[in-house]
């Protein structure tokens, strides 16, 4: 691209999302010398108006401040998304993730229950079995889609059996998220009708399991929700929807993406990849936390001002918008040495990939570290000389870091039989 001016800003344009990484990167760089909070023009989106423009916050330090601020900077006022929840789709978004305190913390409290350091150990036997089971699939072949045969399946299948839902409907699941998170990329999304057909098939799912989960409760977390009360009273079907697309969506689709650019950075760092397989247990922790880093599977979230206040000296009047770039915060010089190299030994590592902290700090952090620890060890055991052949097709979108397909090719092998 141009030398980049803060005049010619193209965040809201979705053909720069589509640019090459390294010139998405040097805009970025740009504003984080010079621009660190900066106006820009919303997105335009199509049938609904267009916003008033936001503040871009691009620095670590200031996207760690609003995040650990909510009473100057919440969710409830329009969502977190850049532009404002329309109402025809506020039914489905009403999770948690558009709300504050002390509602959001009533809620958070009451799905935190599946993802407890004692319920994610519950987890452990399932997670590797379900991990020798997707490379078993792909093991005699010898070649095949590294994101949608190997990324995609251990994620959406543990969430899926964390929530309930049956083996038959996790393909639907999968499409539907795709729609969900691909908005901008034609492959997935041609209207907002799509968006509301993969909104309202989730809803569906929802409210059927729900009511089922009432007459019939079993141990799953579904089954939590239907049954808790908060303040006395229990969730209706229609919260309990919002929460389902909320974790079915993200559960699912931040992990693949963090997998898929865990493989295509080691194939394209083989130096890095041969220390982890060397030193597998040594560097996992470090490893993990790299990846996702490098991966930032979500690349900005919003606040809105609850009132008048500063980011790094630039006012924000009450009412502003404020975006927090993730993608920038995790390559911004002045909190990582050489943010640019991809180094599997960096410690400390504070990215904000699951958050900057603060109550929106993402609950399922550490359910995606197990399920991207064994998956990685499951195929450095069994597929060590994978490696991609074609360059990753990415996802066009300005929200979601996201690789569509990513072929590759390695020694075919018999399945492991229990």
């Amino acid at each position: 691209m141009p030398n980049p001016t803060l005049e010619a800003s193209p965040l809201g344009d979705i053909e720069f999302w589509a640019r090459p990484e390294d010139e998405r990167e040097e805009f970025f760089r740009f504003l984080r010398d010079e621009h660190p909070v900066s106006f820009h023009p919303e997105p335009q989106v199509e049938n609904f108006p267009r916003g008033p423009g936001y503040w871009a916050v691009v620095r670590h330090a200031d996207v760690v401040h609003v995040s650990r601020h909510p009473e100057l900077f919440c969710s409830g006022r329009g969502g977190s998304n850049i532009g404002d929840v329309p109402q025809e789709m506020a039914e489905y978004l009403g999770s948690i993730i558009n709300m504050d305190d002390p509602r959001h913390r009533q809620l958070r409290n009451l799905v935190s229950h599946g993802f407890t350091p004692r319920e994610l150990e519950r987890l452990v036997d399932d997670v590797k079995r379900r991990a020798r089971e997707v490379v078993d699939a792909v093991a005699p072949l010898g070649a095949c889609d590294a994101v949608a045969d190997i990324a995609a399946p251990l994620p959406l299948q543990i969430i899926c059996d964390m929530v309930g839902v049956p083996p038959s409907m996790e393909q639907t699941v999968f499409e539907a998220s795709n729609v969900i998170l691909g908005f901008g990329d034609p492959e997935y999304v041609t209207g907002v009708h799509d968006l509301m057909g993969a909104f309202h098939t989730l809803h569906g799912l929802a409210t059927e399991l729900g009511q089922h989960r009432l007459r019939e409760p079993t141990d799953d977390l579904t089954s939590v929700l239907m049954h808790a009360e908060v303040d006395g009273q229990r969730l209706t079907l229609g919260e309990f929807a919002s929460f389902f697309i909320l974790l079915v969506v993200a559960g699912n689709e931040t992990t693949r993406t963090a997998i898929s650019h865990g493989l295509w950075a080691l194939h394209t760092h083989p130096d890095q990849k041969r220390l982890w397989m060397e030193r597998y247990d040594e560097l996992a922790q470090n490893a993990i936390e790299e990846i996702v880093r490098w991966a930032t599977p979500v690349i900005h979230f919003r606040r809105t001002a609850t009132r008048d206040t500063e980011i790094a000296g630039q006012p924000i009047a009450e009412g502003e918008k404020v975006v927090m770039w993730y993608n920038s915060a995790n390559r911004d010089e002045r909190a990582f040495d050489d943010p640019y190299r991809f180094d599997l030994t960096r410690f400390p590592n504070p990215h904000v990939a699951f958050g900057g902290g603060g109550p929106h700090f993402c609950l399922g952090a550490n359910l995606a570290r197990r399920e991207m620890r064994v998956m990685f060890e499951e195929l450095f055991r069994r597929l060590p000389d994978l490696e991609i052949t074609e360059p990753p097709v990415m996802l066009r979108s300005g929200f979601i870091h996201g690789i569509k397909r990513m072929p590759c090719r390695f020694t075919p092998s018999a399945p492991e039989r229990d």
